[in-house]
Order: structure tokens, then C-alpha cells, then sequence
């Protein structure tokens, strides 16, 4: 019977023709590490603000409910105070939507701008890869060349 040639030597010696960098995969993994810690930031402070609206709104909902809640002398006050707190919630709801919508339109602008940075950022390290790693493919076809004469 015929004997499979073993290639595994020939593979090997291929792959070691054409290096790796792995310096490459590294700064990757840490441009990509930092540009989520950034996010997280964002995100982060997003929730804490919008937590702090939050409460806020719901302490002064419940001070002006306190007030409308008190005994009336008259009928009529009852309805002056719901009437009163109807008006003041609306105005609490419009003041603290427009925070929320601040918030927003802040966090959107901090996300686009660190996208850009990112997509800047990754540009410019494919580019230098790739120049790295078309120089080292030329070195090791040129020894190759010189090798084979």
C-alpha cells in the first residue's frame, strides 16, 4: 500500500512564513475595552440623572398632593385644590419631561461622538496593520524569491 505523505511539517513551516501579530488582536481587545468603559460612562451618568429627576418629581407630586389633601372649610375648595394640584402636575410632568428629553438628547450626542472616535480610532489601526502587514508579506516573498534562486 502507498504511504500518505504527512504535510503537518509543511503546514507549520507555511503558517510560520506569515506572521501574526498579535499585538494587532491585543490593542484591539483594548481600544474596544476602552470604548465600552466610555459608554458604560455615559450610560451610567444617564441613569443617575434621570434617577435624580425621578425623585425629584415624585417629592414635589407628593408636596403638592399634601397640600391638596388638607380639610377644606368650604365645598368649593375641594374643587379650587384638585384643581390646583391638576395644574401643578401638569406643569411638574412638562418640566420634567423636558430634563428627560435634555438627558436624552445629551447621551445621543456623547454616543455619536464617541462613535466617531471609535470608527476614526479603528481606521486608523487597520490602516497601520495593514501596511505592517504588507511590508512583512513582501519581506518573506522576497527571501522566499531569493531562497528559491
Amino acid at each position: 500500500m502507498t504511504k500518505t505523505a504527512d504535510f503537518t511539517k509543511v503546514f507549520q513551516d507555511a503558517l510560520a512564513s506569515f506572521p501574526v501579530d498579535a499585538s494587532a488582536f491585543q490593542n484591539a481587545f483594548k481600544t474596544q475595552a476602552a470604548f465600552n468603559e466610555k459608554l458604560t460612562s455615559v450610560a451610567l451618568a444617564a441613569a443617575e440623572k434621570s434617577t435624580e429627576i425621578s425623585s425629584k418629581w415624585a417629592k414635589d407630586t407628593i408636596a403638592k398632593l399634601t397640600v391638596a389633601s388638607k380639610a377644606k372649610a368650604e365645598p368649593a375648595d375641594y374643587t379650587k385644590a384638585a384643581s390646583d394640584f391638576a395644574t401643578a402636575a401638569a406643569e411638574l410632568a412638562a418640566e420634567n419631561l423636558a430634563a428627560f428629553a435634555e438627558i436624552a438628547k445629551k447621551v445621543q450626542m456623547e454616543t455619536v461622538e464617541l462613535m466617531l472616535a471609535a470608527g476614526k480610532d479603528v481606521s486608523e489601526e487597520a490602516t497601520a496593520a495593514v501596511k505592517k502587514a504588507t511590508t512583512e508579506v513582501q519581506n518573506v516573498a522576497k527571501k522566499a524569491a531569493a531562497a528559491a534562486k
